[in-house]
């Protein structure tokens, strides 16, 4: 017996990404393929991207047609665009799009578009525990990467999820600001699992962690120069990197505090590939009402583009 499904593409700036999942919700397949970046470099130009990923689709498609053996797909999902707002666009997506829709074109099925953070939204809430009560009144969602530091409310619509941006970065992201850290010193990019190792070797005491945070937005730019003078001084890689990771932590606390001044006890769900570091879920965990996305749906992935996929073709 054949197994209906729904099949997710997402091409963001550093991850190719495919995914399968079950009418039934369950994900059966969650393909990524990392883009390649020069050692000492903190990202890639959108050109150089698209690039990656036309060459990465290849492997992922295939590995795309190994997955679906016994399986039929009823839609297509594709992320189209940075955010679901005007003006919103991002080259890199164009990879994943074209892929979207000539894997839908050969199948004769539906494809259905949606945006990159809505992915990253419906992975979380799939994944968290949580999913039925977050999809029945309004939530927020911080959504904290490399290319994004957000505060959203959030309601789930027909189409996938209504978002206003309530706060968020006025400067760096979260990820960028750890990943220009690392990279400084001398880490591979992206940094933020190598940080997390090494910042779980520091018992020290840490220089005071000076954060800016005023009316729900905060500033990361800081945080970028802090680190650099501890590392001129000290040389020590562990030092620094529980000091990047506390000061993301307060961030985020204070920026969750500032939200609960005037939403108090609304649910709280973290997605974002920063979001994945078990030192920040700690640390935001005490808040009640608080859900994490599952490590492997935090970073870019396709599979919340197969989940919104369900939906969509489920509300025809």
């Amino acid at each position: 017996m054949m197994t209906d499904c729904f099949v997710g593409f997402d091409t963001s700036n550093y991850t190719t990404s495919a995914a399968i999942c079950t009418v039934e919700g369950e994900v059966l397949a969650n393909i990524k393929a990392p883009l390649p970046v020069k050692e000492g470099a903190c990202g890639l130009r959108q050109s150089d991207a698209v690039f990656a990923h036309v060459k990465n689709l290849s492997s992922v498609t295939q590995q795309l047609k190994e997955a679906l053996r016994g399986c039929r797909v009823l839609a297509v999902g594709c992320s189209t665009r940075p955010r679901t707002q005007e003006g919103s666009y991002m080259p890199c997506f164009l990879a994943g799009q074209a892929a979207a829709g000539s894997f839908a074109a050969a199948l004769d099925v539906p494809v259905f578009s949606f945006s990159h953070q809505d992915g990253h939204i419906m992975a979380a809430v799939a994944s968290c525990g949580a999913e039925a009560s977050l999809l029945q009144s309004p939530f927020c969602a911080f959504h904290v990467s490399g290319g994004t530091t957000e505060v959203l409310r959030v309601e789930s619509v027909e189409e996938g999820f209504s978002v206003s941006l309530i706060g968020g970065t006025a400067d760096l992201n979260a990820g960028q600001a750890i990943d220009r850290v690392g990279v400084m010193m001398g880490l591979a990019f992206p940094c933020g699992r190598e940080i997390e190792r090494l910042a779980a070797q520091w018992q020290g005491k840490l220089p005071p962690l000076r954060t800016c945070v005023r009316d729900g937005y905060c500033n990361l730019s800081g945080l970028q120069n802090l680190a650099e003078g501890i590392w001129k001084t000290h040389r020590d890689p562990a030092m620094v990197s529980a000091y990047v990771l506390a000061f993301v932590g307060k961030t985020l606390r204070e920026l969750t505090a500032h939200l609960d001044a005037s939403a108090p006890g609304i649910p709280v769900v973290y997605a974002g590939g920063v979001m994945s570091n078990r030192y920040l879920q700690e640390l935001l965990s005490k808040r009640p009402n608080t859900y994490f996305a599952e490590p492997q749906f935090s970073a870019d992935n396709a599979a919340g583009i197969a989940l919104l996929c369900r939906r969509r073709w489920q509300g025809q």
